[in-house]
């Protein structure tokens, strides 16, 4: 488990666009990210193509970072119009959206053009930010699909894990995220 504070890097080979916080690590799948502990920090390509890092985005925002197998298929399709959807609510509440997948920079602005998500999505190519969160893959093969809420401070407050209740984990991130706003514990 990491230490509060820490970040992981990977080894540059293994990148593929992917930098992390401390030299010398490298990640393999990491133990699974749980409420309570310290969102590993990372820098990823996003779908305009300009790095983005996750602890630039913390300290005025809570985040609400979602993983999702791959851009253009029914159910990760539904899972970011239903973000879509909740945007302004989001947004009003505090909350950043992020999205994360193995697409491409290319196919992910492709999607968020298709679809008009007004959020940041974020290629993961070679998926080492998804092995550093412990996001579990399905049958052993498909990439899985989890939310985390982390709160300004960077630490997690929730996650959600289902392949097939997409409702939920737009419903569940928002109802923490609206916690957080209101001073409410999560």
């Amino acid at each position: 488990m990491l230490a509060a504070g820490a970040t992981l890097s990977v080894t540059p080979a293994a990148t593929r666009g992917a930098r992390f916080g401390r030299t010398g690590d490298t990640v393999t799948m990491a133990q699974r990210i749980k409420a309570g502990d310290k969102a590993p920090d990372f820098t990823l390509p996003s779908q305009s193509g300009e790095p983005v890092r996750l602890h630039d985005r913390l300290g005025e925002r809570v985040v609400v970072l979602y993983f999702y197998p791959k851009d253009n298929t029914p159910g990760c399709t539904a899972e970011a119009c239903a973000f879509r959807d909740s945007h302004e609510v989001f947004t009003d509440a505090g909350a950043e959206v992020i999205g994360i997948s193995s697409d491409s920079v290319a196919r992910h602005t492709a999607f968020a053009d298709r679809h008009q998500l007004p959020f940041t999505l974020l290629s993961d190519q070679g998926g080492q930010v998804r092995k550093l969160y412990g996001v579990p893959p399905v049958l052993g093969l498909l990439p899985g699909r989890v939310t985390y809420v982390i709160d300004r401070a960077g630490v997690v407050r929730h996650t959600f894990s289902s392949m097939t209740n997409i409702d939920q984990h737009v419903g569940d991130a928002l109802r923490v995220v609206q916690e957080l706003q209101s001073g409410q514990p999560a």
